[in-house]
């Protein structure tokens, strides 16, 4: 089984050590741009194998994607960071190119991999390499409901006092500030989370959910790694094995929650074939309002490629 991790910095990085102390895969391929990274960071990481005991080959390479042929699954990280005075709009176009240029590269070389885009913004960079690939949707989608559910069970596991393994959790809508976790979907050991935490409290988890990613930028100055990179082995790791679990994912919908022609956070079925199954929630109106104006910001960013592209 071989995995490529396109972009070496601190994401693919994180995701590499993840899968190789998990041994999912036997090659691990990382390639990026800038000289000598990928390539060092292998090294690095390789010479942890004798300690950290495990058979995964990790190899770097720069700009070279032959090496990267046959690859299972494709986790793309690269792209630039928002720099000042740029636009959103700018942003989105110089990733969409980036990543346009490198899904065309992958494809070229593994036809049949299942690619997982974390590149921002995630719901239309997922959607830019979806219109590069030529390929079924359900083996093209994002990263993000992975990490935003992480995010939310870690706060109620600080809150309540409680292992995070306990928490079940699922959130919804695009990936950014109009997120949607969904409280009452949300358990503790089988125990609705609304029986154990007053809706003030929940709604300060949600809040904090929502703004988890900008709360690590100010704390830091840069925007987080190690949870990102652990989420996207996570599904990686879930698409190898065939576990069929139900992650929230950046999915191609048509038509599921009243939502067609568009990349949005939903609960599917992960399996080795990727998105096996969207799940549809019984949602009730509030839910479903707030989903739909998730969708309608997701759908302003996808309009902003859709005009580059003509």
């Amino acid at each position: 089984m071989k995995v490529t991790i396109v972009g070496a910095g601190n994401v693919g990085a994180t995701c590499a050590r993840a899968l190789a102390n998990r041994e999912v895969a036997s090659d691990l391929v990382m390639v990026d741009i800038k000289p000598g990274v990928a390539e060092g960071k292998a090294l690095d990481m390789w010479q942890t194998s004798a300690v950290q005991l495990y058979d995964t080959r990790i190899s770097g390479y720069t700009n070279d994607y032959e090496k990267t042929r046959n690859s299972e699954v494709v986790v793309i990280t690269s792209g630039l960071p928002r720099k000042p005075g740029m636009s959103r709009d700018d942003l989105i176009t110089t990733n969409a190119g980036i990543v346009q240029e490198v899904t065309r590269e992958i494809i070229h070389y593994s036809p049949n991999a299942k690619i997982i885009v974390v590149s921002n913004p995630l719901d239309v960079m997922t959607y830019a390499a979806y219109l590069a690939a030529h390929k079924p949707s359900n083996q093209i989608f994002g990263m993000a409901g992975v990490l935003d559910t992480a995010r939310f069970k870690s706060f109620i596991a600080t809150e309540m006092n409680v292992s995070p393994k306990e928490i079940s959790a699922i959130l919804m809508g695009g990936h950014g500030d109009s997120m949607v976790p969904l409280p009452r979907y949300t358990t503790i050991s089988g125990i609705p989370l609304t029986e154990l935490m007053s809706a003030e409290r929940i709604e300060a988890m949600v809040q904090r959910t929502i703004h988890g990613g900008a709360e690590i930028v100010e704390l830091m100055g840069t925007s987080a790694w190690y949870a990102p990179g652990a989420a996207a082995a996570y599904m990686v790791q879930t698409i190898l094995r065939g576990s069929r679990k139900i992650v929230p994912t950046s999915a191609w919908l048509e038509g599921e929650y009243g939502l067609s022609n568009i990349y949005f956070g939903v609960p599917v079925i992960l399996g080795s074939n990727g998105v096996e199954r969207v799940i549809q929630l019984q949602l009730n109106d509030a839910e479903m309002e707030l989903v739909h104006q998730s969708a309608a910001a997701v759908k302003e960013t996808m309009q902003v490629l859709d005009r580059m592209s003509h």
